[in-house]
């Protein structure tokens, strides 16, 4: 029984003895990888320009290689799954700086007393077709000196566009004899709103433009989310005629993302193109007759007509153009740029 006792305590004392081995290799192995991490040449490192460009290149492509072995493993797998008849794994998020925002108490909900106001803004008449939108687009004179003369120039405007019933104003400030910046002001009773205009880019630049025709556009406004977005969404909407004329195929879309607004204008046409059905194996299938079939799929092609440009959205005033006395709604400061996950519309 010693004999036996003392076997077993010498084997539990080899064993001990090969675990700390072991440890002690894996250690060894760990130093390893981390010092030929440490080896890596980043491409930062390297001062010579073209074995720099070959190296970031070369690390570049190597990235590309594995997240396209990623994305086919992950298309066999959801295969594999429709095919025995389960539920695909469900596709990771990815994280942005969209879906990772700051949370905003302004953000519009369903039930939110904001839309029940909707019937008494100062652009109800227009939104119901009481009244036809009416726009006046004027620009600084180029020679003119800006300051006062401006502003009091501007605000005759003002009182013109009033009398004639117009529904809206639009200023267009230049600088260099380039537009820099858009002024909407709506009549008779405000908002103005002050955007910073840029990337401006005319049809004659756009590469296979289309020509508009005369018909009214449908209006497209995505993400427009807060109060804020929601008073800038129906000031915009009121610039367009409420009654879209669908046999023109026109649409302008007004397109929000991280408080910067994108103006896009298309034709769009839907066409029916033939595609052949396949197998799981990826042979044609055929019918009785012999004959391949296939199948139909409507497909909508989009064609730019321009202009195109960008919005900034720097101040929004109650009623008309004011610099005195006018009350602001909403004005941006610098200090509000302390988050890339912090937006306002």
């Amino acid at each position: 029984m010693g004999a036996k006792r003392k076997k077993s305590e010498s084997e539990t004392m080899e064993d001990y003895d090969d675990d700390v081995v072991l440890d002690k290799k894996e250690k060894k192995k760990m130093k390893q990888m981390e010092k030929e991490k440490k080896k890596e040449i980043l491409p930062s490192m390297i001062k010579n320009k073209e074995k720099r460009s070959a190296v970031h290149a070369k690390l570049k492509l190597q990235k590309k290689v594995e997240k396209r072995k990623k994305l086919k493993a992950r298309d066999a797998e959801e295969k594999r799954a429709l095919e025995l008849g389960e539920e695909p794994p469900p596709r990771k998020i990815p994280r942005t700086i969209e879906n990772t925002r700051e949370f905003d108490e302004t953000v519009c909900k369903p039930d939110d007393e904001l839309f029940a106001g909707n019937d008494a803004d100062e652009f109800s008449s227009v939104l119901k077709r009481e009244r036809i939108p009416k726009i006046l687009i004027t620009t600084s004179r180029f020679n003119s000196t800006r300051g006062p003369a401006f502003i009091s120039e501007l605000l005759e405007i003002v009182e013109y566009a009033k009398k004639q019933d117009f529904t809206s104003l639009i200023v267009v400030h230049t600088n260099r004899r380039e537009p820099d910046a858009l002024l909407i002001i709506g009549l008779p009773d405000g908002p103005t709103a002050h955007f910073k205009l840029s990337r401006l880019v005319l049809r004659k630049d756009i590469k296979n433009h289309g020509n508009p025709t005369s018909h009214e556009p449908e209006l497209v406004l995505t993400n427009f989310t807060t109060h804020l977005g929601h008073r800038i969404g129906r000031l915009i909407q009121s610039l367009f005629p409420q009654e879209p004329n669908f046999r023109g195929r026109r649409v302008v879309t007004f397109h929000n993302q991280r408080d910067y607004i994108f103006f896009r204008h298309h034709r769009y046409i839907f066409e029916t193109k033939e595609s052949k059905q396949g197998d799981s194996k990826g042979k044609n299938r055929k019918d009785g007759k012999g004959e391949k079939n296939t199948q139909q799929k409507v497909i909508a092609r989009l064609q730019e007509c321009g202009p195109r440009f960008t919005l900034k959205l720097r101040s929004l005033q109650h009623e008309t153009f004011d610099t005195k006395g006018g009350e602001y709604e909403w004005v941006h400061k610098p200090e509000m740029d302390t988050s890339r996950r912090r937006f306002f519309m």
